[in-house]
């Protein structure tokens, strides 16, 4: 399980362990917290395409999907 803190999830590098469309390496574009310091919005762009797409920041502690940093 990869361990975040949310407050630094903006410009974090994420591999993807089973790319999908050649993108491998993404980074998070976008982060936006509710009043209480909760993530409510999460972005992630591929870095070869720039395609961004929304993403549940909690899917990223899944060692199986995804690994920090661009490997």
């Amino acid at each position: 399980m990869n361990r975040i803190n949310p407050k630094k999830l903006l410009n974090s590098k994420w591999t993807a362990v089973k790319p999908q469309n050649k993108e491998k390496h993404f980074m998070i574009t976008e982060v936006e917290f509710d009043e209480e310091g909760e993530v409510i919005h999460c972005f992630i762009e591929a870095v070869m395409t720039k395609n961004e797409r929304a993403i549940n920041w909690q899917d990223l502690k899944d060692n199986s999907q995804w690994q920090q940093g661009w490997k």
